[in-house]
């Protein structure tokens, strides 16, 4: 079974957080996924697809032109494995926390649909990301005409949010890269409203991956290496005192990564048995989830 604890057999928990939060360094320096790629972050899951540009993949897992057309220009990466926000069906006036906000795509998008009366916040472990993302907001406030987003640094396990603040709670292939997954979802449910509401998209494994595969720098920040089994995403939802708990794979992100020769993903093919393909083992999941209203 996969650990929960540390994404990457070997590491410390602090190891595998240094490690992460270098490749995104490099990739929010770099402005792009296929810009760090080429200069050595191999590319791969939350790296991107080699045949696919950011619009590209983004449209191929579900974003609307219009969601496109709310984020400034440079503030989506390439990063996504699914659309949080779809699944959130925000409407204006909520609160929204989005756990590893990156250059801030998500946090745009979702500022636009709660608009003047609702507020988002993005929390991200890496300053280089924190600074772009708050480059990307003066863009933002032009082309919305909407000043509700803010960006604030720091590691999911401990978030830098009050008790019962946040209506929904957003993450984009984030969670997965966490050496402690059971303490990002006690946290989650600290800081939601009693009623309020979770809408995760991450990447989950449907077998345990083989440890070649859990061995993998690149499949670490890649967001495969640290993923956890199903159930297990389940299990720790449910310990941290969530309820209606809904997990939604989601194929055909892992099947647009295969298709189109992500060196990540060829490299993972060739550790898997003989006969077997990535969406054996890997799932995109949409994660939906709500904190009780009678609970603190």
């Amino acid at each position: 079974m996969a650990s929960d604890k540390v994404g990457h057999q070997g590491d410390s928990a602090q190891s595998v957080i240094d490690q992460v939060r270098l490749g995104y360094a490099a990739i929010a320096e770099k402005g792009s996924w296929r810009k760090a790629a080429d200069a050595g972050c191999g590319g791969g899951g939350c790296c991107g697809a080699s045949n696919l540009d950011e619009s590209s993949l983004a449209r191929n897992i579900g974003y609307s032109e219009a969601e496109l057309a709310a984020a400034p220009e440079g503030a989506n990466m390439g990063l996504s494995c699914g659309n949080p926000t779809a699944i959130a069906s925000l409407v204006p006036g909520e609160v929204v926390l989005d756990l590893g906000s990156g250059g801030g795509f998500d946090v745009f998008i979702a500022g636009a649909k709660v608009g003047s009366t609702g507020r988002v916040i993005g929390v991200d472990m890496t300053p280089e990301m924190i600074s772009k993302a708050r480059r990307n907001t003066a863009a933002y406030r032009q082309q919305i005409g909407l000043d509700n987003v803010e960006f604030r640094l720091g590691e999911i396990e401990h978030l830098p949010v009050a008790d019962a603040s946040v209506d929904v709670v957003i993450s984009n292939c984030v969670l997965n890269l966490s050496p402690d997954k059971p303490q990002v979802w006690r946290e989650i449910a600290r800081v939601l409203k009693p009623g309020g509401r979770v809408a995760v998209s991450d990447l989950a494994l449907l077998r345990a991956l083989p440890d070649a595969v859990r061995q993998m720098i690149e499949a670490l920040v890649g967001c495969v290496a640290g993923a956890v089994l199903v159930e297990e995403t389940r299990r720790m939802i449910h310990d941290a005192g969530l309820a209606d708990i809904k997990l939604t794979p989601k194929p055909q992100y892992i099947k647009a990564m295969a298709d189109s020769e992500d060196p990540l993903y060829r490299k993972v093919m060739e550790a898997l048995p003989v006969g077997s393909s990535a969406s054996d083992f890997i799932t995109s999941l949409d994660v939906a989830a709500r904190k009780p209203k009678g609970r603190p």
